[in-house]
């Protein structure tokens, strides 16, 4: 058990400490307390974060309980792992609203139901008095620190470090004493405080967690890790036309990874929960679940595909699954208008309508850029291409027709 609760993960620290803990717990009767905290400093998560909330998940269809941690004041001090500078800090009333749509997307990969799932705030334990701030802060020396790599970097190159950021690090150790964590999970950027962690649950007279860092997925740029901030992300509720579209983007050297951290068959007591049965049911219906992307085709093409149709398949459904692909064909290999397109209301007054004044609203683009793309006959109203100073055509050519622009951009023309 303890070889596939450690699957895909870098590190399980210390050697023999999960199926000690492991054993522990059968032997007390009692299920594993597995924690992952996630800060909610963006309003969603990304497929990137679903790497380690599968394994939580795997944790939890082996009948041990998750407990994810919102950090809601943690937030307040944000995470130094990986940054060169320190995090701007945010409004409470953004961490809040953060914090809700964190919990809810984070939900649909988790399973809800039975007794196998805590979610806490760390704003129930970290407000604490002078007294307490004082005696965490004697669990760790500023030499231990300092050694962290982000740190040691910041500092070499004569760049400031906050003690507020100093302090990160004791108070992500803090969760796992308020909730008495014997399994900590986190990314590979997480193991120095994942480890710090241990020395503070140790200082508080408890016995010190086991850790697993998972890798951290590379965006779709195929160079970085995976990032809102870097627009290299594909979210969690993303439309299934646009995740089919992401995922048919990614790099073929990156397509292994995506296989494997989001779509692999997660073993440890085989899932009977939601995830279980999405995974299955995408098997035997061949909408690109777990089975169906292992097979290395020839084609990357055709394996992509199937990766992107395992993704929609699983966050979504089979059904709109089928519907991204087919919207996927019509608009960038056949470059014909997708089933469903958007309108573009025309001001029914008007007896002509100004095509590089649309152009640019709908699509964001300069009108100066808009004019350029009609003039070099990137631009088709009904069945006719625009010719070049084609700028105004009269209300009724346009109403009720189909203006595109380039290959994959389509827009509806009603007057109203």
């Amino acid at each position: 058990m303890a070889e596939q609760l450690a699957s895909n993960a870098v590190d399980v620290l210390p050697r023999g400490a999960l199926a000690d803990k492991l054993a522990m717990a059968a032997a007390e009767v009692r299920p594993l307390r597995v924690k992952l905290g996630i800060d909610p400093t963006a309003p969603d998560i990304h497929v990137g974060h679903a790497v380690v909330l599968r394994k939580l998940r795997q944790f939890q269809d082996a009948g041990h309980l998750v407990v994810l941690i919102i950090g809601d004041y943690t937030a307040r001090v944000g995470d130094p792992s990986g940054r060169s500078s320190e995090r701007p800090l945010l409004s409470p009333e953004q961490i809040a609203v953060n914090a809700e749509t964190f919990t809810e997307q984070a939900l649909r990969i988790l399973d809800t139901g039975g007794e196998r799932l805590e979610v806490r705030h760390n704003s129930e334990w970290l407000d604490m008095d002078m007294a307490e701030v004082l005696r965490l802060a004697r669990t760790a020396t500023v030499a231990q620190l300092v050694e962290r790599d982000d740190f040691a970097k910041r500092l070499t190159a004569k760049q400031p470090v906050s003690l507020l950021e100093l302090m990160y690090p004791l108070l992500q150790g803090y969760d796992s004493v308020a909730v008495r964590a014997d399994v900590e999970l986190g990314g590979t950027d997480q193991k120095f405080n994942l480890l710090l962690g241990r020395e503070v649950q140790r200082a508080y007279g408890q016995p010190a967690q086991a850790i697993l860092t998972m890798p951290l997925l590379v965006g779709i740029d195929g160079r970085r890790k995976m990032s809102k901030s870097l627009h290299n992300e594909i979210g969690i509720t993303d439309a299934p036309e646009e995740m089919f579209g992401k995922m048919m983007r990614i790099r073929d050297e990156a397509m292994a990874e995506y296989e494997r951290l989001l779509l692999a068959p997660m073993d440890a007591r085989r899932s009977t929960g939601q995830q279980g049965a999405i995974e299955q049911a995408a098997i035997e219906r061949g909408g690109g679940g777990a089975r169906e992307v292992a097979p290395r085709s020839t084609d990357a093409r055709d394996r992509k595909r199937a990766l992107a149709r395992g993704l929609v398949s699983w966050l979504h459904s089979a059904q709109e699954a089928e519907a991204a692909e087919r919207h996927f064909e019509l608009v960038h290999v056949q470059h014909e208008a997708p089933e469903s397109v958007s309108e573009a209301v025309i001001p029914a007054a008007s007896e002509t309508v100004h095509l590089p004044g649309v152009i640019a609203a709908e699509f964001g683009v300069s009108r100066s850029q808009a004019r350029r793309l009609i003039d070099q006959g990137g631009a088709t109203l009904g069945e006719q291409a625009l010719a070049p100073g084609e700028y105004d055509v009269p209300l009724s050519r346009a109403d009720g027709q189909l203006l595109k622009v380039g290959r994959r951009r389509f827009r509806r023309l009603r007057a109203r």
